[in-house]
């Protein structure tokens, strides 16, 4: 077989072989490809593959990088283009070192390189990952051109730090040089906006984008009921579901989730219900977050029937438990008889055996008034990563009352709120007469008017 094809290899073949060794991660090998290119008589090496091997060395380490291109490609007198030094700046600001990018960029103006768009948006996506969002607007005004890429850049720095003012005054700058946001600063606008309860201006935001070719998704949607819902407005919300088809974008589980939590937080929970069928009438599939959202809208309202109907098509759902403790712990909120408490603890035990065996220790040392060891228990419980139920925490804090130590009766009773339920009557009876006991009347209340 022939050796040669008698052909000298081009730019290309030498930038495959660079790519080669990249993935290869054999980085002595890329810098030493330009020597490799005199071997086959062409004396200097083209801008391409030396741009090709700095694109190389930059996501690798800047400094060799930086190197390379002083002694290698300057030192054979190549001179840089623009696409040379954004690949430098790039990499300058990926390691966080805006101070060498501004240098280079002096040296791009020094020596006669135009400064594209490009460049000045990784500088200041650079400033404003490091928390220099005003540096990085007063360096918008070096820049003779934009991009949209700029003002979303500054829109989402903005949002970042809930600076709605700013964020809406760049928007606006961003529509005046016909430039629209993309959907990730649709979104955090939109989000941000909500936030603030101004609802009405958020969907004028998203119509504007929509009116000037602006994309969005189903994100940028559901962010926006979650405003409506977390206003009280859901059923303004429910309204944005035919819309959202008009406009070719299908709602999804995560869209129906916010609507249905919407209805359990307002107690409409027949509308709760209606969405949660409709889902499945339309092809939605339910998720654990939906089957969790209305067991324990259900339970925090006192329904334990309607709640344990849904825990039980939870089960028939293969999608729908995930072996997660929460809609047990939904279903114990409010039945605070200790015989039903039991025969759900029984009933856990197929599934969380640990939980289940560690809150009937907590019940029987509470009722023993044995706090200490049922706080034990407790802590123990908590760091095997389960979330004890409602009734376990109010049979310790009725424990720790009639002992008399109402500091830790409070941080449990914090601690239940946190975790997004709120105390039973028992408990608050417990805490009421404890301090009661103990003289503290006015304490007692203040408890009773929270």
């Amino acid at each position: 077989m022939p050796k040669t094809i008698g052909s000298f290899p081009d730019d290309d073949i030498f930038i495959t072989v660079v790519r080669g060794f990249a993935r290869a991660r054999m980085i002595r090998e890329v810098i030493r490809v330009p020597d490799m290119v005199s071997k086959f008589g062409k004396a200097v090496p083209s801008l391409t593959l030396f741009n090709t091997i700095l694109d190389v060395l930059v996501r690798e380490d800047i400094d060799i990088a930086r190197e390379f291109y002083w002694k290698k490609m300057m030192g054979s007198g190549v001179k840089g283009d623009d696409y040379t030094y954004g690949i430098l700046m790039k990499g300058f600001c990926l390691t966080n070192r805006i101070g060498d990018g501004f240098k280079l960029l002096q040296v791009m103006k020094n020596h006669g390189v135009k400064v594209n768009v490009v460049v000045y948006n990784t500088l200041i996506h650079a400033l404003c990952n490091n928390g220099k969002v005003g540096r990085a607007r007063s360096f918008m005004n070096e820049m003779e051109i934009f991009s949209d890429v700029t003002f979303n850049i500054m829109i989402l720095a903005y949002c970042n730090e809930s600076n709605l003012v700013q964020a809406l005054v760049m928007m606006e700058k961003c529509f005046r040089n016909g430039f629209v946001l993309d959907v990730v600063a649709l979104t955090k606008t939109i989000e941000l906006l909500c936030n603030a309860g101004r609802i009405s201006e958020a969907v004028e935001v998203l119509e504007r984008v929509e009116a000037k070719g602006g994309t969005h998704d189903v994100v940028v949607y559901n962010t926006l009921l979650k405003g409506f819902v977390k206003a009280g407005k859901v059923r303004e919300g429910c309204g944005f579901l035919q819309e959202m088809e008009m406009r070719g974008c299908l709602p999804n589980t995560g869209t129906y989730n916010v609507l249905i939590e919407g209805f359990c937080e307002s107690r409409m929970f027949e509308s709760a219900l209606d969405m949660f069928h409709e889902m499945k009438r339309v092809g939605v599939l339910w998720d654990f977050v939906t089957f969790e959202t209305l067991i324990h809208g259900f339970c925090s309202d006192g329904k334990i029937l309607d709640g344990l109907k849904v825990f039980e098509l939870m089960h028939e759902d293969k999608r729908g438990c995930g072996c997660r403790i929460a809609p047990y712990n939904s279903i114990l909120y409010k039945d605070t008889r200790l015989d039903k408490v039991f025969e759900f603890l029984n009933y856990m035990r197929n599934s969380f055996p640990g939980a289940s065996n560690r809150s009937f220790m907590i019940l029987q040392s509470s009722e023993e008034g044995d706090v200490d060891v049922a706080k034990q228990i407790l802590d123990k419980m908590k760091e095997c990563g389960d979330v004890p139920s409602a009734p376990i925490y109010a049979s310790l804090i009725q424990g720790y009352c009639k002992k008399g130590c109402m500091r830790e009766a409070v941080e449990l009773m914090n601690e239940i709120i946190g975790l997004g339920f709120y105390p039973v009557p028992l408990t608050f009876n417990g805490l009421i007469r404890g301090f009661c006991q103990q003289g503290k009347a006015g304490i007692a209340v203040r408890l009773i008017e929270d």
